[in-house]
């Protein structure tokens, strides 16, 4: 390939043998005597390439004057920078070049004579050959010659452009000598023989420059060699060498070269480096998908081995009980095979429950109720009978928020204390409140401040209020002052509502798992009960989630206390929700105003998480944000500060009704519950600062409230433990409920409080009314060191729990940590756990059906076997399944 019209050329590779035919011409005297004495070299470079295209190596000129400058720049940073002995380098060209570099003719000026004089005398033949043919013969040195052997001299790295001798170089004439320099002369000719290593002798002359100041193109080259100079005047010669050297000024361009290539260099490696770090990840996630492949599927065979576990123990059951007993038996059991038959062809799975048949409320409710017969408890002769039951009415809750007064972790003071993941407070905005609440606008004393006030609250707090909360909720119209009445936190509006709103014995709805301390709030004042609408795990019916409110929960745990008689007045709505963290949509709020106003019901919306809401893609709706409410005058909502502004020491709470009944009858309560008239001033500058509020505290609150949530589920993940994965509140509902042997709230006892035994604080189901033993409740919104420490504690309790589980029962199939590790992407990210039938013996065939469809639930098992799947693999089997199932 001719590569003659494309200049600049860079990116070629040299080979080896390339590379030494190139240096062979460089390397040569006449060539570095030519380079060392011209302006411009191009036009040595370019003969250079046309010697090496006669040899078959198709090269450019820039080419090969690129090609020796990255040598030289190589040899220079070798020498520079690695003092080892000459034989410990590793670069295979650097003795060549060391020879060349360190030995080329160097020209002075005489300033008296005008001369110039040499280190070596130039052979006059081969100056004259080079200059008018260039031809390979005309060289000192053919192809066979080692590159090692060459002659070289010393050139500096950046005159290869132009040379850097004050003016340009003239005519060079050689003088009569003695006969001993014709005899110096004679040795020099024959060196240009017998080219040999030994032949060559560096004999130093004297030349002189001609006057025209300008040099004819072959005049030096035709010039003869007249006279040597002596041997003694080689020091004269060093001095004024070096002398010239000193004076150089250095190319500027030579320095930007440098530094270019190092760059590439350093880029070349930087990207060499990424490449392997990319190759090792990519080998890595392949790695883990084949873990995850092969985890799959054993997890589909251990699916398959229960499923087929609880067939045979069915069958073992109706085998043993009489005709009359079996045939009534076999009826919900023949359902299950018939949709499991029916599962390819679109049939649904039809939920049946045992448990829920003649089962009475009462049995199936874990309510109140007993609290109303004070003669169940050992009563004290110094309290009245409510006195007796509020001593008492007490549970895990309370039991471990006194142990974590008495024993509070204190990174100084007391690092081995209880660290509070129980009690739902938001710590991480501590610096952000306590610089706004002490600046100068919040201290103020005046005194309406400090005497009694509107039992409502002070009128510029609830003006402040109705303007927060038309903004904060974005009401559709202005909301007013008036319906506002403020009270010392929402657990005083709770009870201050279920008092006007219920009597003694009547009873509020409210669906489950809940915050408890509703419970004391209605019951301790009021005695009033709650009814409760169970939501449980397992998405069935028109759920699309886990524990996820519908009407018809509703509808079904209000019809089944009206059969009892328990008279129920009111609704309770959470949202966002607590402990779950749900946040219910526009329909689904309407479906429950719906529902309320169809009954007759006063709705209790209770929005305290309202601003907590710490991701973006989650969207909050507020009831007073609604274009048109079903039923204003049975429609409440309560807010508060102290979870969105992190302030749960300023109990302080608000209630907006537009029934001023129900307004005025909760004043009347507010003597018991008001709120000072300073903390009422702080309150509303607070409310009041807009900017602030938006600018600075949301943005770093949501900020530092979803660093927290994401460390928390990424350990949560890391132990394999499922949870439900919502944007909202402080806290994350998680599920234990595979380090329970054997699944009940006494259990479930046994575990919180190991987890309080190794001083960290949680919040059990039974805490929150959960029909589901092993939820638990943790609060994230701490500081990290807290958080780190609190999560290792509780991966202890788990890792000794789960090694207990596995050394009980060695026979039964363990379910791996892996089985709670779920795609991070999943909005619930959510795997079932279920124990296993002890024995046939102590289960029924309700139970196994019930844990039968569990097992369906809780795996796409049966979407993957469909029945035609199994009856084309197994006709035999499917043949036998037909019969029975068309016997009944």
């Amino acid at each position: 390939m001719d590569f003659r019209g494309k200049k600049y050329e860079r990116g070629s590779n040299w080979s080896d043998p390339e590379v030494v035919e190139l240096l062979q011409l460089w390397a040569d005297e006449s060539v570095q005597m030519e380079l060392e004495s011209c302006l411009r070299n191009q036009h040595v470079f370019n003969r250079i390439a046309e010697v090496l295209r006669e040899k078959g190596i198709h090269r450019t000129g820039d080419q090969c004057r690129e090609k020796i400058k990255k040598m030289k720049l190589e040899y220079r940073r070798i020498k520079d920078n690695n003092k080892t002995p000459r034989g410990g380098r590793t670069w295979k060209f650097y003795e060549v070049m060391d020879r060349v570099l360190t030995s080329r003719p160097s020209l002075s000026y005489s300033s008296l004579s005008g001369s110039v004089m040499s280190q070596q005398a130039l052979q006059g033949s081969m100056v004259e050959n080079y200059h008018h043919h260039f031809t390979p013969s005309a060289l000192p040195f053919g192809h066979s010659q080692h590159p090692e052997l060459m002659e070289i001299k010393c050139e500096e790295v950046d005159s290869d452009e132009h040379c850097l001798t004050p003016e340009p170089p003239l005519s060079m004439s050689y003088q009569q000598g003695s006969p001993e320099e014709h005899e110096m002369e004679r040795a020099f000719l024959d060196r240009a023989q017998n080219d040999s290593p030994i032949s060559r002798v560096e004999i130093p002359i004297e030349t002189s420059v001609s006057p025209s100041g300008f040099s004819e193109p072959n005049v030096a080259s035709s010039s003869r060699i007249h006279s040597v100079g002596p041997r003694p005047g080689f020091s004269t010669l060093h001095r004024l060498r070096k002398k010239r050297k000193g004076q150089r000024v250095k190319d500027p361009l030579d320095d930007l070269l440098l530094k270019t290539l190092t760059s590439q260099r350093a880029m070349e490696e930087r990207f060499l480096q990424m490449e392997e770090r990319r190759l090792q990840r990519d080998m890595e996630v392949e790695e883990r998908r084949m873990q995850l492949e092969q985890r799959r599927f054993e997890l589909e065979r251990e699916h398959e081995f229960r499923m087929f576990n609880v067939f045979a123990q069915m069958l073992s059951i109706l085998k043993q009980n009489n005709s009359s007993s079996s045939s009534s038996a076999a009826l919900p059991f023949i359902q299950v095979l018939s949709d499991i038959a029916g599962m390819g062809g679109g049939g649904g799975l039809q939920e049946v429950r045992a448990m829920q048949v003649g089962r009475p409320l009462s049995e199936r409710r874990t309510d109140m109720y007993s609290f109303c017969n004070p003669g169940e408890f050992q009563s004290s002769p110094f309290l009245s009978a409510r006195g007796n039951i509020a001593n008492l009415f007490r549970g895990s809750t309370e039991e471990g928020y006194k142990a974590y007064h008495a024993d509070k972790y204190d990174e100084d003071k007391n690092p081995n204390g209880i660290i509070n993941f129980g009690t739902s407070e938001n710590k991480l905005c501590f610096d952000l409140m306590s610089k706004r609440l002490t600046q100068s606008d919040m201290n103020l004393m005046e005194p309406p401040l400090l005497q009694y006030p509107d039992w409502k609250g002070h009128m510029f707090l609830r003006e402040e209020v109705a303007r927060f909360l038309t903004y904060y909720c974005k009401a559709p119209a202005p909301l007013k002052a008036e319906n506002v009445i403020v009270l010392n936190g929402c657990g005083s509006l709770f009870s201050a509502l279920a008092t006007v709103l219920c009597d003694p014995g009547e009873a509020v709805l409210i669906a489950t798992p809940f915050y408890g301390g509703i419970t004391q709030s209605l019951f301790l004042y009021g005695n009033v009960k709650l009814v409760y609408a169970y939501l449980d795990s397992k998405i069935t019916g028109t759920s699309t989630r886990p524990f996820q409110l519908t009407v018809d929960k509703l509808e079904k745990a209000l019809q089944d206390a009206r059969s009892e008689g328990v008279g129920v007045k009111a609704l309770i709505l959470l949202n966002p929700q607590n402990p779950l963290g749900d946040i219910y949509s526009l329909s689904e709020l309407r479906d429950y105003l719906e529902f309320a106003k169809r009954h007759e019901l006063h709705v209790i919306v209770d929005e305290i998480y309202m601003l907590s809401v710490f991701d973006e893609s989650a969207t909050f709706h507020s009831v007073l944000g609604m274009d048109r409410l079903p039923d204003p005058q049975r429609t409440h909502v309560m807010w508060g500060i102290s979870k969105d502004f992190a302030v749960s020491g300023i109990r302080f709470g608000t209630l907006y009704t537009e029934n001023q009944d129900v307004a005025n009858a909760v004043a009347s309560l507010c003597y018991f519950h008001g709120v000072c008239g300073p903390v009422q001033y702080k309150v509303a500058q607070l409310l009041r600062d807009r900017d602030w509020i938006n600018q600075v505290y949301l943005r770093a609150n949501h900020a530092r409230l979803k660093a927290a949530h994401t460390y928390v589920t990424d350990e949560l993940k890391t132990l394999g433990v499922p949870f439900l994965n919502r944007n909202a509140g402080f806290f994350v509902w998680i599920d234990f409920r595979k380090y329970l042997r054997t699944g009940t709230f006494e259990e479930e006892m046994l575990l919180w409080r190991r987890f309080l035994d190794n001083k960290v604080l949680l919040s059990c189901g039974k805490a929150f009314e959960c029909s589901e033993p092993g939820w638990f409740r943790i609060i994230f919104a701490d500081k990290t060191h807290r958080l780190q420490l609190g999560m290792q504690r509780i991966r202890r309790v788990l890792e000794e729990r789960e090694r207990e589980i596995l050394s009980e029962d060695k026979d039964q199939p363990c379910q791996s940590d892996q089985d709670g590790k779920a795609d991070s992407t999943d909005e619930v990210i959510f795997v079932s756990h279920h124990q296993e039938p002890v024995s046939t013996g102590g289960s029924n065939l309700g139970d196994l059906i019930g844990l039968l469809q569990q097992q369906m639930r809780s795996s796409d098992w049966l979407q993957k076997n469909t029945a035609e799947q199994f009856a084309q693999e197994k006709p035999e089997i499917y043949d036998v399944f037909s019969k029975l199932v068309g016997k009944q």
